[in-house]
């Protein structure tokens, strides 16, 4: 099988050389074809790529964006990408800083030679992140469970399908939200249990902004499940407080009123003309290896 590696970058070589020479590591024994697509997105500082020692990974090729879109938009392009430019069998996002392990892309491997065309996603088990990032995931999963019925328990680090692949490249909400557009567009899917790994160098860098915007965003690809919930339960939190009303109980009912406003504005980053033509906001194209 041919399988691309996709890592998104921003200013982060230390970690994506120490990441590198990781996955050659840990691919050793597997015989398949590994090839990796690095996107390094407008970073404002570039430095070398140390490529001299490997002995797994097939082919390296470093994008760079002219304008910094964004994680997000970051993976839909190098989705975008591959599939115009590259023969490949499945591709395998992660992030370049540690977190998402590189040992696990043999768990991954071995899904996929007894489920060919599966798309694989890794569950998280454990996180590795401090007590109240770990508190704030929590509040987003079950968040995301009530207001849009479904269970999403995974990020970016998956192992997709060419098929699926075509879907989200047809999914306009992919350019918003990575897993959430993965949800949508294909509901058969296998787990594998993943551990978050902590990262090579430096702190992370999700703030709290960040990870609350990404958390909606994910969200807002159900919008409408999310509104249509939210109106059956303003409908019974109201009876169910109707003798109780005061500036206290009110505050839920405020609360879902913003989270829809918000989730809302944020569908309009959903933007199918922009993810089309997303390839134009690639400057050039380095081949590493």
């Amino acid at each position: 099988m041919k399988i691309k590696i996709l890592i998104p970058i921003f200013n982060d070589w230390e970690s994506i050389n120490e990441l590198l020479k990781n996955i050659d590591l840990d691919i050793k024994y597997l015989n398949h074809e590994f090839s990796v697509t690095i996107v390094n997105d407008a970073s404002t500082e570039i430095k070398n790529i140390d490529t001299k020692n490997f002995q797994k990974i097939y082919s390296i090729e470093l994008v760079h964006m002219i304008e910094n879109r964004g994680h997000a938009r970051c993976i839909a392009t190098g989705l975008k990408y591959i599939f115009e430019n590259k023969e490949f069998d499945y591709i395998i996002p992660m992030d370049g800083d540690g977190e998402d392990r590189p040992k696990e892309i043999k768990d991954f491997v071995e899904y996929i030679q007894h489920s060919p065309g599966k798309l694989i996603v890794g569950e998280r088990a454990k996180r590795s992140e401090n007590l109240i990032f770990r508190f704030c995931y929590h509040i987003h999963k079950i968040l995301t469970l009530v207001f849009t019925g479904r269970s999403i328990k995974f990020g970016n680090f998956t192992c997709i399908p060419k098929l699926t692949v075509k879907k989200m490249l047809n999914e306009k909400t992919t350019w918003s939200s990575f897993s959430g557009a993965l949800t949508k567009v294909e509901k058969d899917k296998l787990s594998i249990l993943s551990i978050r790994g902590k990262r090579y160098f430096g702190p992370s860098k999700m703030s709290f902004i960040n990870l609350l915007k990404h958390s909606l965003s994910i969200i807002a690809v159900f919008r409408i499940n999310v509104l249509i919930r939210s109106f059956f339960f303003l409908i019974i939190y109201l009876f169910l407080i109707l003798s109780k009303i005061s500036l206290i109980t009110l505050i839920p009912i405020l609360l879902v009123f913003i989270m829809n406003v918000v989730i809302f504005n944020l569908a309009k980053r959903e933007n199918i003309d922009e993810f089309n033509n997303s390839l134009l906001n690639i400057k050039s194209v380095e081949k590493i290896k």
